[in-house]
């Protein structure tokens, strides 16, 4: 349903949907981020019947792009084997995403090939459903819905992979590590939301 909204509102016929993950999911309301070659959409949801209700939609709003980018920006628009949607391209050129998160998807590269779904706009700003500040739109976090091909959600995708890639995003740094698995240690967390892609999180 979130898929079709955006589709129909934004009303191109060459439109790419790359990705629709959860920002949100609670008993009775959800945030589906679509990821696209429009943007990334926010659509929320409340529970109605015979379907749920599509309430608000917003879309990202990358910024404008910096005048000079950092080191670590310039690499990884440039690393093949990090992809990231339109909406995170324009992120990390606007300067506004830590050279924290840009350098462990650097670090990261060199073991896996990753797909991003949303780094900073898109995303809500506060973790849903509470009005704790949300790390992404602060430019402090980055979720991967896809490793070597293998999308998170897949329950054909081996769990290891999933699991190495979280606990190797614990030891470069990241004290908040969301994936569908709860692991050991305090970096990590699983729940509802996070079933269909890793998070990870930065303090700077």
């Amino acid at each position: 349903m979130a898929v079709e909204h955006v589709a129909a509102q934004v009303g191109r016929a060459d439109l790419q949907v790359f990705d629709a993950q959860y920002g949100g999911l609670l008993d009775t309301s959800a945030s589906v981020l679509v990821v696209t070659s429009a943007g990334t959409f926010d659509v929320r949801l409340v529970q109605a019947s015979p379907r749920w209700r599509v309430t608000e939609v917003h879309p990202s709003t990358p910024g404008a792009a910096a005048p000079s980018l950092t080191t670590a920006a310039t690499a990884l628009l440039a690393e093949s084997r990090v992809t990231l949607p339109p909406a995170a391209q324009e992120d990390v050129r606007s300067g506004q995403v830590h050279d924290t998160v840009l350098n462990v998807l650097l670090a990261l590269a060199k073991e896996h090939d990753l797909t991003v779904s949303v780094v900073r706009s898109g995303h809500p700003i506060d973790v849903f459903g509470t009005t704790r500040p949300s790390d992404h739109p602060r430019g402090r976090a980055v979720d991967v819905w896809r490793i070597d091909g293998h999308a998170v959600v897949d329950p054909a995708t081996p769990p290891a992979l999933v699991d190495n890639l979280m606990r190797r995003a614990a030891a470069l740094g990241s004290y908040n590590v969301g994936g569908p698995r709860q692991l050991s240690g305090s970096q990590f967390f699983s729940d509802r939301t996070h079933h269909d892609h890793v998070h990870m999180g930065f303090t700077t």
